[in-house]
């Protein structure tokens, strides 16, 4: 067994007591911080990284390049390291220090992008980084390769389906390269078409909900479906912050700000949902890449 052999099979915890104010309605959130570097991203990016070194396109004397808004370059770090490949990672120069200084400890390289193009100006800069000298990269390139999606397709939503014994009836999640999404919602959807799958969404293009895109005001990555989502919830940043701090005091799991908003859109769902319905979301990753952000304090902000 090594590091990649980690990577799945993440516990699917039932949150009774952030769902108290609805009764009837089982909330069930997957905790993808328990992957080996601690988010959900890993799935991802090993599934990508063997897809390059299957096709030859990962071979010795190349660098994995991409863009990240930093847990899909922990990931690419931790695999990179693991195999003996060195990592560039593109990311936003306000990502949280935690996450930059946990892909150095892999040895990776960072480049910092203007913060105010956010995730996307970090993806035009590795664009045109590769475009200078291909030969020295793999480029798995997250938002449009498939087979970012097609790693929850053949793990996440699979899982979801056993751990519930197949009576999930909602999934709800938010959108970053939309893979998790995209593919845990095709596989549920295949195991029963009345599964309904929704998506969280900042409530503005200016947020601080950190992995998690506003479709409308950014370059929309090519697996995203937007025919999928059946509906959006929107959740406003300093929603995602208290129940950040509430997942924290009330259920003892510590998680980052995408799994707040995540389990907020589920609540707000989960009101408006009959008795007997089952949600399902995503904890994606660990409160502990964000511990220098001011927001833990009550009333605090980033």
């Amino acid at each position: 067994m090594n590091i990649l052999d980690l990577v799945g099979n993440t516990p699917l915890l039932e949150l009774k007591k952030i769902a108290q104010d609805i009764p009837g309605v089982s909330l069930f959130a997957k905790a993808e911080f328990c992957n080996p570097s601690g988010s959900v991203k890993d799935r991802a990016a090993r599934a990508m990284i063997l897809a390059g070194l299957e096709q030859g396109a990962l071979r010795p004397g190349k660098t994995i390049i991409d863009a990240s808004s930093g847990n899909t370059g922990i990931a690419y770090s931790m695999l990179g390291a693991a195999l003996g490949y060195p990592a560039l990672i593109y990311l936003p120069a306000n990502a949280s220090a935690e996450r930059k200084r946990i892909m150095k400890c892999y040895h990776a390289e960072i480049v910092e992008t203007s913060p105010l193009e956010s995730s996307d100006g970090a993806f035009l800069a590795v664009k045109e980084a590769v475009a200078r000298d291909p030969d020295r990269y793999f480029f798995p390139n997250q938002y449009n390769n498939d087979v970012n999606w097609r790693a929850h397709y053949n793990s996440t939503g699979i899982e979801i389906w056993e751990q519930t014994g197949g009576t999930v009836t909602h999934f709800i999640t938010g959108l970053g390269t939309s893979g998790t999404f995209m593919g845990t919602s095709r596989r549920l959807k295949e195991y029963n078409k009345a599964v309904h799958v929704y998506a969280v969404q900042p409530d503005s293009p200016f947020h601080g909900i950190e992995g998690t895109k506003h479709m409308g005001s950014t370059i929309k990555p090519g697996i995203y479906d937007e025919t999928l989502p059946e509906g959006f919830v929107e959740v406003d940043t300093e929603s995602a912050y208290a129940m950040a701090r509430r997942l924290a005091s009330e259920e003892g799991l510590l998680v980052g700000i995408s799994a707040g908003a995540n389990v907020v859109g589920a609540l707000r769902l989960g009101r408006t949902l009959p008795k007997g319905s089952v949600v399902v979301t995503v904890l994606g990753d660990s409160g502990s890449r964000y511990l220098s952000d001011n927001f833990w304090d009550e009333g605090g902000t980033r």
